[in-house]
């Protein structure tokens, strides 16, 4: 098992000020994956506290958290002790990590947006 380096972009979002997607604002992950491009949850467990998160945006600073899991639900948390700041993730443990898929995230405002894969290396 290896750590794998996934950025995602903020996709178009219709509806939202981010129609048209900015590739400004998104997420860059350090996570196990399998060979597939899916989590790798048995090796997740043994690389917790490896497996990262930065939140990036040009209008704010740059957030750094961890990827966390409470039962089936994944979300990214930012060490702060109010869960309402984390950040679920829409059914992660079935999405597949590879350029071009797409993957759900609520922000802190509430809003679930979409964000696109755009790098998967070794991290």
């Amino acid at each position: 098992m290896a750590l794998s380096r996934i950025v995602m972009r903020l996709a178009r979002n219709p509806g939202t000020e981010f129609a048209g997607g900015d590739d400004h604002r998104g997420y860059a992950l350090v996570a196990p994956l399998t060979s597939d491009g899916h989590l790798d949850e048995a090796a997740y467990s043994k690389h917790r506290d490896e497996s990262t998160v930065r939140r990036f945006a040009p209008d704010e600073d740059a957030a750094d958290g961890r990827l966390a899991r409470r039962g089936n639900h994944w979300f990214f948390d930012y060490g702060d002790d109010i869960d309402e700041a984390d950040e679920p993730l829409y059914r992660l443990g079935q999405h597949r990590f590879a350029v071009g898929e797409y993957v759900t995230v609520t922000d802190d405002d509430g809003r679930p947006l979409t964000y696109k894969v755009v790098e998967v290396q070794p991290a």
